[in-house]
């Protein structure tokens, strides 16, 4: 993958909720080029997960534009938009949202499962089950709990399996919601040590998003949602007038 151009822009961007009469994201204009390392931020209810929801395709905005590796997502349908999804995006998610059931290394191999096209990038090297051991090894997770279930892991191993799971079949966009609030700030700084490395070596763009504002001197770029969301920047300045 090229690092030239931008991975995703948004240009008049409007998202209300059903049944709401405000807006919850207006956002005038936003981009981040292809490979950016991005630090998101801003407090609850500034609109962090609505927007991630854009940027999936799992909304889709009112108003404006949501490109997403050139495919804008009004444009395109629902099955066209889950396709993007699974083959580009790699999430990582607050609470990982792994299969209890399933042992490590079979959770590490679900989005091979779900996009031709990620297991086509995922088996370029190695053959799929020994790149999910390179990730998770990377990830410096002990091959003696790959067997174990998901349900058995530590939070802190759980991590490292979603994160291996995010990056397998090297997606161009990798979106991390609040992964390291469970964690002490040690282990926090070497996780996302550990994330921007292997984000770096697939070239893939990293949307981190948390509310811990001393993580971001570790991204190439701080965005504050209140600053570029004009809905979350009205409604700050009306809890401070009251």
């Amino acid at each position: 993958m090229s690092l030239i151009g931008t991975a995703i822009e948004l240009d008049q961007v409007l998202y209300r909720w059903p049944g709401q009469a405000e807006a919850c994201l207006d956002i005038p204009a936003l981009s981040v080029a292809a490979g950016e390392r991005v630090f998101l931020y801003g407090p609850s209810g500034s609109g962090k997960s609505t927007l991630l929801g854009l940027l999936g395709g799992v909304n889709v905005a009112q108003r404006g534009r949501v490109s997403v590796l050139g495919r804008e997502m009004r444009a395109i349908g629902a099955r066209q938009r889950d396709r993007l999804r699974a083959a580009h995006i790699g999430f990582l998610f607050q609470q990982f949202n792994l299969f209890p059931w399933l042992s490590a290394i079979d959770n590490v191999l679900l989005p091979a499962s779900f996009s031709a096209e990620r297991k086509v990038r995922a088996t370029s090297e190695r053959p799929l089950r020994d790149e999910a051991a390179r990730l998770l090894t990377q990830l410096d997770l002990a091959p003696s709990l790959w067997g174990k279930s998901a349900a058995e892991l530590s939070v802190g191993q759980q991590q490292r399996v979603a994160a291996a799971r995010a990056l397998i079949g090297r997606p161009q966009i990798v979106i991390a919601d609040e992964p390291t609030s469970a964690l002490d700030a040690a282990r926090q700084l070497a996780f996302v040590d550990l994330l921007r490395r292997e984000c770096a070596a697939a070239q893939a763009t990293l949307i981190f998003v948390s509310h811990d504002e001393r993580l971001a001197v570790h991204f190439d770029r701080q965005i504050s949602l209140v600053d570029v969301n004009r809905a979350a920047n009205r409604a700050e300045l009306q809890g401070s007038a009251s």
